[in-house]
Parts: C-alpha cells; structure tokens; sequence
C-alpha cells in the first residue's frame, strides 16, 4: 500500500489505531483473495470516515508528527457486524418456549408488542437494544418496530442521538392479528410515508418499508406498500419470506394463485434491490433466481431457526444462483444478540445441509455481505477510502478458553474460526461508531 500525505489528514479529527486489521473486499466463496489481512496494522480514521487500512510499517511514517497511536496489539480490528434483522420490541420476550413459530407469535410476540404504543417504553427498550448491540459489536441493523408510529419515533431518536447507522421501520399488519396490533391499509402507509419523510437519511438513519409478512397485510396493505416501495426507490423493504413449513401452506391457502410465498411479494413490486427478506428456507430455485435477477437479499437467521425449529437454510443453492447473502439475528426468534454465537450457529446449521462454511466467510457475511445485500458497500462494511468509521476491537484471549485456544492456532482461519465457536460479547473488546469509542468492555 502507497503512503498517504500528511497534508491530507486534518489532525483535530484524526485517530490511528494499531493491530491486527481484516477487512474484505470480496466473497471468499468466490474469490481466492477476498480480504486484506494486516497482521501488524494501522487503521487510520479522519473525521469520523477511514482515511487508510494497511501494515503498520508502510503507514506510520505517514502520521503527522505527534500522532496518538491506540495501542490493541494483540487484538484484531474488522468492520463492525452488519445484523440485517432483527426486533427491537421482542427484547424482552427473547428465549420464550413455543412449540413452533406461530404459536410463539400469538403466546409471546403480539402481547409484548402491544405496549408499544407508550414512547417512554419505547424509549427504554430502544436503549437497552442499543446497549446490546453495541456490547455484542454490531454497528449496523435493519430493525423491525412495531405497528405502532412511537415505537419508530423512539428507536430513530435513541439511534439518532448515538449516531449510529440504522435502518429500521413500522409494521404493517392489518389483518390476522388481534385487534390491539392492527393498522389499516391506508392508515398504516400513511403512517410509513410520513416516517420516512422524516427520517431516511436523517443523519445516519434509513428507513425500511415493514410489511410483517404476506398473511398479516390485506391485499389492499400489500398493493399499497409495493406502491410505496416503488416511489421511494433509495428506502429500504423488509420482510419475512418462507420461514416455516406451516406459514409457506398458510400463505398458498391465502394466495392459491401465487407460484409461490416469494412470488406474492413479486406481485406486488417488492422484489428490487434495498429489499430484504428474512429466513428464505422453503424457496425453490427459481425463487433464488428471481431474488438474483431483482438484487432483493436473504437475511439468514441460523439461531431463530433452530430454535424455533424452521428449517435449514441452503447455501449450496443459494449460492449456486448468486443470491446476495448476509447473516442477522433474528432477536427475539434468535437467542443471542451476538453475531459471533450466530457465526457458531450458521456453520453448524451448513454442516447439518452438507456445506462447510468457512471462518472467512462466516467474517464477510457479517460485514461486507451484509453492506452489498443492503447496497451500502463503500458506506459501511469494510475499510475502503471514505467508508465510515464504524469497527470493533476483538480480544482473542477474552476468556480462559478463548485464549487457550487461540494461542495454538497457527492460520488466520484457524483464529478467525475460534472467535467465531468460542466467542460471544465479551470477545468485543471496544465498539467504535463514525469513529467514537460507543462501547468499552469494562475490566
């Protein structure tokens, strides 16, 4: 890597930070040179954006004189995690028993959602999510909130005043709920527009057009929010798509006439790119074709999956049709708001589907895979010129074990594999957001 100017750095804005420094450039299932690795590197942040990402001893010399150069030696700096869905409102009810997915809707999630409409709860929940992912490294979601407009005004306003880079959205839902969670079809558009009127790219907030899924919105709820999705081309969509078998025979009741569960949204002019569609399990090929063709992305939720017992997703298929693929939580589905535990759980579930998922790869779903699957490559996601500053400090010997192991491995995969099987939030050292210090592990 070239030398840069000091002239170029404007020194009252202007942080270095020394360690080990990954960042990826590629698909490692594709490409032989996918990342840069700098085992002794400097990452350099001007103003909040990265001005450089390379070896220590090309870049140094660079500083301007009198630089302060934070020392994690030792440690490894990535991109912070990318979670491309998840609830904020089911926080409180995350590792709730049900014996299947809708079940746990109706026992656990409708109830918990129906406090949303007070702002001040709200407000708290929003900030104790927040807390989380930041503890667990994550610097970026797409957010589900709830039907109701405060839950959206509380988490934007929280995010808002962190300066995080969010996406989230208000539900849609106007039928097969219980009545305490339903909009209108009109009532619930008007609601999103003027949301998104206010606060995509606000700052750093994006807003997501937030059908539930096909069996809670009308047919006049879905014609009116694939219309919504068209006139605001740059918002993002969000949904859920063929999760469970027992949802998938819903849906074909609902919609006989469909090709299949995804072919309801494409009917609707959904599918495009900055669409996001959670679980993906039971999609056929021409489905994953169709997704390809529009640049709409698969969120994969290994964790909720298993827990709620959905299904296995297929990565082999999946990948054999070039769908843009990211990995998220799924909270409260998931068990865990870390993206390393949810790294455990998606090579487990590829092992169960007769794929090995590699450590690399694991790192470039939750980072740059999940930037390109919402088109925010060159915003977020790795350490190109100008990319915000938003990264994590991982700490290979954060716990006895995790320390034990990694002082054996001798490959950056095999390093790369113990942070993801053996770490969870106390792997995150620090979380730095448009580069500010927004979570410190306490000693």
């Amino acid at each position: 890597m070239s030398t840069i100017s000091p002239d170029s750095l404007h020194q009252p804005g202007l942080q270095a930070y020394r360690a080990s420094v990954l960042h990826f450039q590629q698909d490692p299932a594709f490409h032989e040179k996918a990342c840069a690795w700098h085992e002794d590197g400097l990452l350099i942040v001007n103003e909040g954006k990265i001005h450089a990402a390379g070896d220590y001893a090309q870049l140094h010399a660079s500083l301007p004189a009198g630089t302060e150069i934070i020392d994690y030696r030792g440690k490894l700096i990535v991109p912070g995690f990318i979670d491309t869905h998840i609830h904020y409102p089911q926080t409180d009810m995350i590792a709730s028993p049900a014996p299947g997915l809708l079940p746990w809707l109706e026992t656990y999630t409708f109830p918990t959602e129906r406090q949303f409409g007070d702002i001040n709860h709200s407000a708290d929940v929003a900030r104790f999510f927040l807390d989380e992912l930041l503890r667990s490294g994550t610097t970026t979601a797409m957010v589900y909130c709830t039907v109701h407009p405060e839950s959206v005004e509380a988490f934007f306003t929280e995010s808002e005043a962190r300066n995080l880079r969010m996406v989230a959205g208000k539900v849609l839902m106007d039928r097969h709920c219980p009545e305490f969670l339903r909009d209108t079809a009109e009532g619930g558009i008007r609601d999103s527009e003027t949301l998104l009127k206010k606060w995509h790219k606000r700052g750093r907030q994006l807003y997501a057009i937030t059908p539930r899924f096909a069996p809670t919105s009308s047919d006049a709820q879905m014609q009116l929010a694939g219309e919504l999705a068209q006139a605001y081309p740059d918002a993002f969509l969000q949904t859920h798509v063929a999760e469970n078998a027992d949802e998938v025979a819903w849906v074909k009741a609902l919609y006989p006439k469909a090709r299949s569960y995804l072919d309801v949204y494409d009917q609707y002019g959904m599918l495009r790119p900055r669409a996001m569609y959670g679980h993906c399990i039971w999609l056929d090929d021409a489905d994953r074709a169709r997704m390809a063709e529009t640049q709409s992305a698969v969120a994969m939720c290994p964790t909720s999956n298993l827990f709620l017992g959905s299904g296995l997703f297929n990565f082999e298929r999946a990948d054999a049709q070039q769908v843009s693929l990211s990995l998220a939580t799924d909270v409260g589905g998931g068990t865990s708001f870390s993206m390393l535990r949810t790294m455990n759980e998606a090579y487990k579930m590829a092992r169960l589907g007769g794929t090995y998922l590699p450590a690399l790869r694991m790192f470039y779903l939750a980072t740059l895979g999940g930037a390109r699957s919402m088109q925010l490559e060159g915003t977020i996601g790795n350490f190109v010129k100008d990319a915000e500053a938003d990264f994590i400090v991982l700490d290979p010997q954060a716990t006895p074990l995790l320390a034990r192991r990694t002082s054996h491995t001798e490959s950056l995969d095999e390093l790369l594999f113990a942070l993801a099987l053996l770490g969870d939030d106390r792997t995150v050292l620090a979380t730095y957001a448009a580069g500010k210090c927004v979570h410190q592990r306490q000693a």
